[in-house]
């Protein structure tokens, strides 16, 4: 299978489980008078924060993409090179944001995140997020943990291994996580990836789709 066709069933599944959330907002606001306050505060969470990983960011600053993404997630393992493509492409002319979201059901992701955010302490988070995603099929889908294994990727990195660990043993680093987490599920966030766009939420059908709705923003 072609990682075009991957990534296109990727954003297939994306757009059901953003419609199957609309359809629950909805309903929920036609039934229950306290939904519009639930409405307004899930416009309020931050789609961006100050301390959110910028894989690159454009000189004028208009047009901003943000995933929120899960290592061990296979739709996002097929997303990555189209996203690493984006950036080839809309070098300067985007800021591309990435967010944690390790979903409960990978019994990894959260420890891939906490590499990555140890790593990120250390200037590295761009050369462990790949790193993770070119690996994914060596250690996704295991049920024991990979934290080891994700040990050696910082190694290979030439990162302090020390502060390392200690990085990975300090709750705050897994609070900062969390945090990103916190805001996806304020947001709306079900499924990974999940991609915003100048902070609205967006589910293309295909790349050529993705492609229109950037392009849209930076002539918007």
């Amino acid at each position: 299978m072609s990682k075009n066709v991957k990534f296109s069933a990727a954003l297939v599944a994306v757009f059901v489980a953003v419609v199957a959330l609309a359809v629950v907002l909805v309903g929920r606001a036609g039934s229950d008078p306290t939904a519009v306050a639930e409405s307004d505060e899930l416009a309020a969470a931050p789609v961006v924060r100050e301390n959110s990983h910028r894989l690159s960011t454009a000189s004028d600053g208009r047009v901003t993409l943000v995933e929120f993404l899960d290592f061990e997630c296979e739709a996002c393992g097929a997303a990555y090179p189209f996203v690493e493509q984006l950036r080839d492409d809309y070098a300067d002319q985007v800021t591309f944001v990435a967010r944690y979201f390790p979903l409960p059901g990978h019994a990894n992701a959260e420890n891939a995140a906490l590499a990555v955010e140890a790593a990120a302490q250390q200037g590295q988070f761009e050369a462990m997020y790949q790193r993770m995603f070119e690996t994914q099929a060596e250690w996704g889908e295991q049920q024991t943990s990979e934290a080891d294994l994700f040990r050696t990727f910082a190694e290979d990195l030439g990162l302090d291994m020390a502060a390392y660990d200690k990085a990975v043993a300090d709750p705050a680093t897994l609070e900062r996580v969390q945090q990103d987490v916190s805001d996806g599920l304020a947001l709306g966030v079900q499924a990974t990836p999940t991609f915003f766009l100048d902070g609205e939420m967006i589910a293309p059908a295909s790349p050529d789709e993705f492609r229109a709705l950037i392009d849209a923003a930076l002539e918007g």
